[in-house]
């Protein structure tokens, strides 16, 4: 029997959540796609509204008026699909996209590169459902005991995202370079299940717990729910998809990539990132790009010292623009070999 996932009064017949990946590689399209065929879709919000007009001049309305058109887009591809919109606690005027994804008629928002203690208070009263990322136990412990102290409230779900994962990762450098076998990290995820189950249960509540990083066969996704996971987040094998929002350059990266061309690198963010070797690795890895324009897109970067503009590597990348791009993916990324349909990369799983 197919297993589903069920998130408060929401319930996906396919326990998957295809991940949030910015800048405008998950946009409406996948997402759409992703929910159209059971399982829950998530726009990324960060630097949403690259393409709009005024971006430049106004990059937070850009993008707060982009979030809710590619919100509305992705509802009207997959009608009664559930959409989800990943918002980084680092982005700068969080509550305002927060706020915006609410009036636009999110299901849920999900949450990571740092821990989302405001989250609970700036959804209160609506049926907004709430997904923290987290990395470690210690992570899951901080912030289930900060919401029920501060709101009264548990997550509706909790995403453990692991050491094989892209982009933003919430490990220290020398860990992930040194690398996490699979077996050692087994074992926080089953610490952070148990620990999650036991808070929830201590008031009277359950709390659906996903796994997230390097997901890439049939047996490594039901060896998820053998840990105790109730659904799992995929999102590099969405990337080479027809339904990506991806330039196809970007999608091209990934197909021809190999495995020693994946690599950590310093993000502006203040966390650790997975990227695909390039040009623009290299050259950051031995200057620094001066940045001509500061867009106020993250908390934790400082223009006057960062090694280069996230925003402008991203958009690069979004934009097909591949040697001057930061190119974000997950460690298995070189395993990808052809384009398909979402419809396809699901079957892989469920089938």
């Amino acid at each position: 029997m197919q297993k589903t996932l069920t998130i408060g009064n929401l319930t996906a017949k396919i326990p998957i959540i295809q991940g949030g990946m910015g800048v405008g590689i998950s946009l409406s399209s996948l997402a759409g796609a992703v929910a159209r065929e059971g399982a829950i879709g998530v726009i990324s919000a960060a630097q949403i509204g690259f393409m709009e007009s005024d971006f430049s001049t106004n990059p937070l309305g850009a993008n707060l008026r982009a979030l809710k058109k590619h919100i509305a887009k992705a509802k009207n591809i997959a009608p009664g699909g559930i959409i989800g919109v990943n918002i980084m606690v680092a982005t700068k005027n969080y509550a305002q996209y927060v706020k915006a994804s609410i009036e636009a008629g999110i299901d849920l928002i999900i949450s990571g590169a740092g821990l989302p203690f405001e989250l609970p208070s700036l959804v209160k009263g609506t049926g907004t459902k709430l997904i923290p990322i987290v990395s470690s136990l210690r992570a899951a412990q901080i912030i289930l005991k900060m919401w029920m102290k501060k709101d009264g409230v548990l997550p509706d779900a909790i995403i453990i995202e692991g050491p094989l994962a892209g982009g933003h990762l919430g490990f220290k450098e020398e860990e992930l370079t040194r690398g996490i076998e699979t077996s050692e990290y087994e074992e926080e995820i089953r610490k952070i299940i148990g620990y999650v189950n036991e808070f929830a249960g201590t008031h009277n509540s359950s709390i659906p717990v996903i796994t997230a990083g390097g997901i890439s066969t049939k047996e490594e996704y039901q060896r998820q729910f053998e840990l105790g996971a109730s659904g799992v987040q995929i999102s590099t094998k969405f990337v080479p998809t027809f339904e990506c929002d991806a330039h196809e350059n970007f999608k091209k990266a990934y197909l021809e990539c190999e495995k020693e061309d994946i690599i950590i690198v310093k993000s502006p963010v203040g966390m650790p990132g997975r990227a695909i070797r390039n040009k623009f690795t290299e050259l950051v890895s031995k200057e620094k790009i001066p940045i001509k324009k500061c867009r106020d897109c993250i908390i934790t970067c400082n223009p006057a010292t960062t090694r280069y503009c996230i925003t402008d590597a991203l958009i690069n990348a979004a934009r097909g623009n591949m040697d001057e791009a930061l190119i974000f993916c997950g460690a298995k990324a070189y395993e990808e070999t052809e384009i398909r349909h979402v419809k396809d990369v699901i079957n892989d799983f469920i089938l």
